[in-house]
């Protein structure tokens, strides 16, 4: 019976070092991925275009699934 608490309380801790050194790697891996902030590079006409266009697909869509033109 000890031997099997002593299994056990072994397999447990090898899984928290385990784990433990997943998330100390997956910390250091991550830190040089994270960059500052920029900001957008649109001018104010360029956001307030149009980006809709309905195109010729477009139109053959919307008459395919007889949605109202």
């Amino acid at each position: 019976m000890r031997d099997e608490q002593r299994t056990t309380v072994g397999r447990r801790d090898f899984l928290r070092k385990v784990g433990i050194g997943t998330v100390g790697a997956g910390a250091t891996l991550a830190t040089p991925l994270i960059t500052p902030a920029q900001a957008d590079s649109e001018t104010d006409d360029e956001k307030r275009k149009a980006r809709y266009k309905e195109t010729d697909h477009v139109k053959a869509y919307y008459r395919v699934n007889r949605y109202p033109g």
